[in-house]
């Protein structure tokens, strides 16, 4: 398994890749495999952990420099491995675009996660280079994206471990939004569906380089008013925070490919409101796990009648769904697949 060389794993905080990649390694590892990480130097897991840089670069997220080193190198100890008779039966790249550039002077097969949506400029990355490896989407929205090139093998979903997330049936007075601070999130437009529905608005997410400007314009003014409250990065606590929420909001206006923190909320019997945007409209089952709405008015309006949503719903949709013990089997599916024909097809 290929990591991206940004933020240890597991992630510290922020960092959605680092958390699915930590707990497929760890599901792999129960379920009898052998793997190898390549990951950011101060990772951990059950897996063997190779890190391949001197430091992590939170910082420095997609500079070229550090992907094409991580890369390389974990390239030549894939190759060493064949060379010496212990060949790797697959490698699984959640890394970014460098892997996928240079898959084909591999001799084992490569399988691609796609974490990000198609542009123009990386769908005729992918078509350009489809040749080379296969993927794997996250959802059929983001499956349905791709360039018609590209080999992408299976929708497989991030995983999340459904036990883990503590369930509540009675839900506190809140509505919550989970999320990076910028304009494709959405947080200004959680306030505003919060104001529809009378209710408190936790705002919980970093404030990454970059987005102090839209932070300090869309949502600073905001708080303390109205019970509108910003706290923060959060680590250990999120589970409680989802648990208690009334609803998770999504007011997203991006195609997010797949929507990590709704199916958390769910697993805590947490339902989701969100916007018809990318994925959100597979992982929220309409009237069932949540509602899918078009504008900040109408979020309000679902917010003040989430109790027609049973709890205990939403947390049985996501074991079904989401739990890492199916997701992994689906990549296992994936992987026997791309192997049994020796690598993506022309």
């Amino acid at each position: 398994m290929l990591a991206p060389p940004w933020i240890s794993i597991p992630p510290p905080g922020y960092g959605g890749i680092e958390q699915v990649v930590d707990l497929l390694a760890t599901e792999f590892i129960r379920r009898g495999h052998a793997v190898t990480l390549f990951a950011a130097p101060g990772s951990r897991s059950p897996a063997e952990v190779t890190t391949l840089l001197d430091r992590q670069h939170p910082d420095e997220i997609q500079m070229a420099l550090y992907e094409a080193e991580h890369t390389g190198r974990a390239f030549d100890d894939i190759d060493a491995a064949a060379a010496d008779g212990h060949p790797y039966d697959i490698v699984h790249d959640h890394s970014g675009f460098t892997a996928f550039a240079f898959a084909g002077r591999l001799g084992t097969p490569l399988v691609h996660t796609l974490h990000g949506p198609f542009t123009r400029e990386t769908s005729a990355f992918y078509a350009r280079n489809s040749h080379k490896a296969s993927a794997l989407a996250l959802s059929e929205y983001q499956r349905l994206q791709a360039p018609p090139q590209l080999d992408v093998v299976a929708v497989v979903h991030n995983p999340i471990i459904v036990d883990d997330f503590p369930f509540r049936a009675d839900k506190d007075d809140y509505l919550l939004f989970i999320g990076r601070m910028t304009d494709d999130k959405g947080p200004h437009r959680a306030i505003a569906a919060a104001r529809h529905a009378g209710m408190r608005l936790l705002l919980a997410g970093p404030v990454q380089p970059g987005q102090t400007e839209f932070f300090e314009s869309e949502v600073e003014p905001h708080l303390g008013s109205e019970g509108v409250e910003y706290i923060g990065e959060i680590g250990e606590e999120k589970g409680e925070l989802y648990a208690g929420a009334a609803a998770l909001l999504m007011p997203i206006r991006w195609p997010e490919p797949f929507g990590l923190v709704m199916t958390e909320a769910m697993a805590c019997g947490t339902p989701v409101i969100s916007f018809a945007e990318g994925s959100a409209t597979e992982i929220v089952l309409d009237g069932d796990t949540g509602f899918i709405v078009e504008d900040e008015q109408a979020m309000g309006e679902a917010a003040a009648n989430v109790g027609s949503i049973d709890p205990r719903r939403c947390r049985e949709s996501a074991a079904e769904r989401f739990d890492v013990g199916a997701v992994a089997r689906a990549h296992e599916r994936a992987f026997h697949t791309v192997i049994d024909r020796g690598g993506a097809e022309p």
